[in-house]
């Protein structure tokens, strides 16, 4: 099916990001969240970074306009009615998705699909609560949305070949490179980084090297972008602590278990860079 018009549920960093991107690749976009505050909040971020770019001559003010034009706020779930496709990119949270998808379901028109743009939950259960489990699948960025190339396409056992076909070209027009996964908690990206973040807050707890050591030394030792400290604030601390949980809700591997450290931090509200403070402190 032709995707014409876009919606996406959430305009936090994630659902804003990624209704930018749907918007600047010339989709008609709405976007939704619960509140008006939360909504101006997360138009003015996409604004700012349309106008940004537009000061560094990397889009033209015509551009900016047209952009603006295409996006669409709203309150209600109702705006996603003749939606051709729906992200939702709400708080990773089981509950709070499996509420979601029937209402969607009965809104969206029967030939929408419902993605979820999910780092590690479980899409066959979001797809089970509807009467379009062919239609369901996960569509999952990663963060900055509009810059990360990569995107997810997860796969559920009752996914249509035609929904994987249609998402991954969407994802195409995008500008993005889709990888296919199955539908296995931690999908490909997080399955692999996860051990590797969890290990990495383990060093740290038993005083085995200091924060700037290990982030130093991943970034010279092994040519990573940036340590694993740094990348864990970049990511939130608390979607590193969900997907950890996820993952090892289903596979019962050490490896996944979240360290004490980490949970404290975000009982504690130090979720990283969107909130001033994780392993490092942004409100200097």
């Amino acid at each position: 099916m032709a995707i014409r018009k876009v919606g996406v549920v959430g305009c936090g960093l994630m659902g804003g990001g990624i209704a930018q991107t749907c918007a600047q690749s010339g989709y008609e976009t709405v976007v939704r969240e619960v509140n008006q505050e939360l909504l101006d909040k997360g138009m003015a971020r996409i604004y700012g970074a349309w106008d940004m770019l537009a000061s560094k001559g990397k889009i033209s003010q015509g551009q900016v306009d047209e952009n603006r034009r295409r996006l669409h706020g709203t309150l209600n779930l109702e705006g996603f009615a003749d939606c051709d496709l729906v992200i939702e990119a709400v708080i990773e949270n089981m509950e709070e998705k499996l509420r979601l998808f029937p209402a969607l379901d009965r809104i969206v028109k029967p030939e929408g699909l419902l993605l979820s743009n999910t780092s590690s939950l479980n899409v066959t259960q979001m797809g089970a609560v509807t009467k379009r489990p062919d239609k369901v699948c996960g569509l999952h960025f990663f963060n900055p949305a509009p810059v990360m190339k990569l995107v997810e396409v997860v796969r559920t056992i009752s996914t249509s070949e035609e929904t994987v076909e249609t998402v991954k070209q969407f994802a195409v027009s995008l500008g993005k490179t889709p990888v296919l996964a199955k539908d296995t908690a931690g999908f490909i990206v997080n399955f692999l980084l996860i051990p590797y973040l969890i290990a990495a807050i383990r060093m740290l707890e038993n005083g085995m090297a200091s924060r700037d050591d290990i982030d130093t030394a991943m970034k010279l030792g092994c040519g990573y972008p940036m340590g694993p400290f740094t990348l864990l604030d970049y990511v939130g601390l608390d979607t590193t602590l969900w997907a950890a949980e996820a993952i090892y809700d289903e596979y019962k591997d050490p490896l996944y278990a979240p360290p004490p450290l980490l949970r404290r931090m975000v009982l504690s509200g130090m979720n990283g860079k969107k909130s001033g403070k994780g392993f490092y402190d942004y409100q200097q």
